[in-house]
């Protein structure tokens, strides 16, 4: 994985959630990942599915308010299968918007949400570190 793409991936994907969570809920599995989504500066409206309600009436709550709904659920086994379940409880009813945990699963080396900001924050760290080595080795050739 290059370093540089998977972090403007990441970013890139978390500018988009950002501007799509002003009108758009993000759906996330419980309160840790709801801390994290806050502490990577996304601040809308961000329901879990761990609240006490059945996934099916969960569903029927997102679609008697929700046109569109963002799905963060973590991307290990047992999140692929929230997303498809809730995928299928929605259909025709809200359109589930999937494709940035597709991009967070694909660029990060964590399997959740959870994970992201010190995985982020580790990330920054070693690409700041190759552009210093590699500007240092450009000086020593000169």
């Amino acid at each position: 994985m290059n370093l540089n793409e998977a972090l403007e991936e990441i970013e890139k994907a978390i500018e988009e959630i950002k501007e799509k969570n002003k009108n758009v809920p993000i759906l996330v599995e419980g309160e840790k990942d709801v801390m994290a989504l806050q502490n990577l500066g996304i601040s809308g409206k961000i329901i879990t599915i761990h609240c006490g309600k059945e996934i099916a009436n969960l569903c029927d709550y997102i679609a008697s308010h929700y046109k569109e709904i963002i799905i963060l659920t973590d991307w290990d086994r047992r999140g692929w299968r929230l997303c498809r379940e809730i995928e299928r409880n929605l259909e025709g009813r809200t359109k589930c918007i999937t494709e940035y945990r597709l991009i967070f699963a694909k660029n990060s080396m964590v399997k959740d949400i959870e994970g992201m900001p010190s995985f982020l924050k580790n990330l920054k760290r070693k690409v700041k570190e190759r552009r210093q080595r590699r500007l240092r080795n450009y000086k020593k050739s000169f």
